[in-house]
């Protein structure tokens, strides 16, 4: 029988609290495989959400005993009113526990927490896709980058 699987929060307010902090930015680099970026970067964006000197954001994860499982890191982007107030930057669900509803609910936490509308930056080919379409993200735009 599986484990209870348990949702954390992390935010500004506890962040010092929490010495997973590293752990989740491990175990999201390793989850994402080809999805995902240097850890130094997942690292960058969790700071984000949880500092006092930005817009902020939050972090959230789910364990399976003392093991993650499944991780979120979403940034508020401040710019209310004409793009979304919030951007899901990543999530991840450990490859033997997908299939098992932690994705969906790591997503609805997220949703739940955050104020305002949301957005996220998928590739075509990634399964998450459906998890996305699943809780009630609609394509709108396509992505188009001048990257110098």
């Amino acid at each position: 029988m599986d484990k209870e699987i348990k949702i954390y929060v992390i935010d500004e307010r506890k962040s010092e609290l929490d010495n997973n902090l590293n752990n989740i930015a491990e175990f999201l680099f390793k989850s994402l495989e080809e999805y995902g970026d240097p850890v130094e970067d997942i690292k960058k964006a969790m700071k984000y959400a949880l500092s006092s000197d930005t817009f902020g954001g939050s972090v959230i994860y789910a364990e399976s005993g003392s093991k993650i499982v499944g991780a979120v890191v979403m940034n508020k982007t401040g710019m209310d009113g004409y793009i979304p107030e919030n951007i899901l930057v990543y999530i991840a669900v450990s490859r033997t526990m997908r299939g098992k509803g932690i994705g969906k609910k790591l997503m609805n936490k997220a949703i739940e927490v955050s104020n305002g509308n949301i957005a996220l930056h998928v590739e075509e080919d990634n399964p998450a896709k459906f998890l996305y379409e699943k809780v009630g993200f609609q394509k709108k735009y396509a992505e188009m980058r001048l990257i110098r």
